[in-house]
């Protein structure tokens, strides 16, 4: 993969080159350059397909990515060479071009086996929860009013409306929303921290494994975003219950899969047990608060 990803971005250098300017390129010479980068492309799609699933559907969907990346970029180089009058190198062609390289790059980046991919998929969700809370955490500092840092506007009328403005009933059901957010954030560090430890990609079962951990995880900052979105006000106290219940369900799913996993040994199931009774307890707090609503 390496190699091929490196041929294309010479590949792409040529051709970007043979369309630089004045004269025209030849037709014999045309035919050579664009065979040479299709036999690139193909090249790049075959060891793509050359990898087996049995390593691991997230590893594949890494290079897969990848892979569309590069394709892509030369389809876009290509299309813009043709479209442009063969005057001097414009701006676009030295843009897409670097852009193909670029692309080309990302190879040196890439997990080598499915345990670093998942790895790196974990890191990205807890990237996007840390973030989803840091916004809610924000917002509740701004005191009553979520909306402080939009300005007022006459005819919708924000400042004056009290649908802007959390109330105190609501404020008690955000607290264990929090709590069930940073659950959520708690989760994914601790996964993340034993797949590294203890993850491993040497049998099709621990490949599986760590593939079900990955899946059940990407539906976290989801989740998350989908909570901290009905947390907003106007409140719909049945919306956030609703959706509270479904962030539990997906945290207990990955907790239950991790410590039945290799990446889980004994002397990692307190933590299990311990964030398993968080997701708990804030979630029987939110439904004890909107069972009037009910």
């Amino acid at each position: 993969l390496v190699q091929t990803f490196k041929v294309t971005s010479q590949e792409a250098t040529k051709l970007s080159l043979a369309f630089s300017g004045p004269p025209l390129t030849s037709a014999e010479d045309c035919r050579k350059v664009s065979e040479d980068v299709q036999n690139a492309i193909l090249a790049v799609a075959t060891v793509y397909y050359w990898l087996p699933k049995g390593q691991g559907t997230t590893l594949r969907k890494m290079v897969r990515d990848a892979t569309t990346e590069v394709v892509e970029g030369m389809i876009q180089l290509t299309e813009i060479i043709l479209s442009a009058p063969l005057e001097s190198l414009s701006q676009e062609q030295l843009i897409s071009t670097g852009g193909v390289w670029e692309a080309c790059e990302q190879v040196s980046n890439l997990p080598r086996d499915n345990q670093a991919a998942v790895a790196s998929a974990l890191a990205v969700c807890l990237g996007v929860v840390k973030d989803a809370l840091e916004e809610m955490e924000h917002a509740l500092v701004e005191g009553q009013d979520p909306y402080s840092d939009i300005m007022e506007d006459e005819e919708l009328g924000f400042r004056g409306n009290r649908d802007t403005y959390w109330s105190e009933a609501d404020r008690k059901l955000l607290s264990s929303c929090m709590g069930l957010m940073k659950a959520s954030k708690a989760c994914l560090k601790k996964v993340l921290g034993v797949v590294k430890a203890y993850g491993k990609a040497d049998s099709p079962e621990q490949i599986a494994q760590l593939d079900d951990l990955a899946d059940i995880a990407n539906e976290i900052s989801p989740s998350v975003d989908e909570l901290a979105l009905s947390m907003y006000p106007p409140m719909n106290q049945l919306a956030v219950r609703l959706n509270a219940a479904k962030l539990a369900s997906v945290l207990k799913k990955v907790l239950e899969i991790a410590k039945t996993s290799h990446v889980c040994p004994p002397s990692e199931e307190g933590w299990v047990q311990f964030l398993t009774g968080a997701v708990d307890h804030n979630m029987n707090k939110i439904k004890n608060f909107t069972q009037g609503q009910l």
